[in-house]
């Protein structure tokens, strides 16, 4: 499965789906409306954390990627209105970005329980 996730800045969410995704043997890719300038370094730490490498992640544009090259394409819960691409799912995921690392833990902790259960339903 090759899965794009997508928010608004891909500075967060959608890089930990990226990274945790691909620690599941899911092919993946992370995509941001109005991409940040960095990833949150909680995002980073808790990847790393996990032992998922995060060299090279940084935000990218939506116009960068073919959605229709992925399977799905998951919208993190931001309000992501993408009028180009077809938004597959929304993941309803608050934005943990300023908040405190143990938000960070319960959203990457929600991205792990939504990720299997799409690979569970695609068996």
């Amino acid at each position: 499965m090759n899965i794009l996730f997508v928010c608004v800045g891909n500075s967060c969410r959608s890089q930990m789906a990226e990274g945790l995704a691909k620690s599941m043997g899911v092919t993946g890719a992370s995509a941001g409306t109005h991409p940040a300038a960095a990833v949150a370094p909680h995002a980073l730490t808790l990847l790393e954390s996990r032992g998922i490498d995060t060299t090279g992640m940084h935000p990218q544009s939506i116009d960068e990627f073919q959605p229709e090259a992925f399977d799905k394409v998951i919208s993190m819960g931001c309000g992501v209105h993408c009028p180009a691409i077809k938004i597959d799912e929304d993941w309803g995921l608050e934005d943990p970005v300023g908040s405190e690392y143990a938000v960070y833990e319960r959203t990457a902790e929600e991205i792990e329980r939504r990720l299997k259960a799409l690979l569970n339903q695609a068996s």
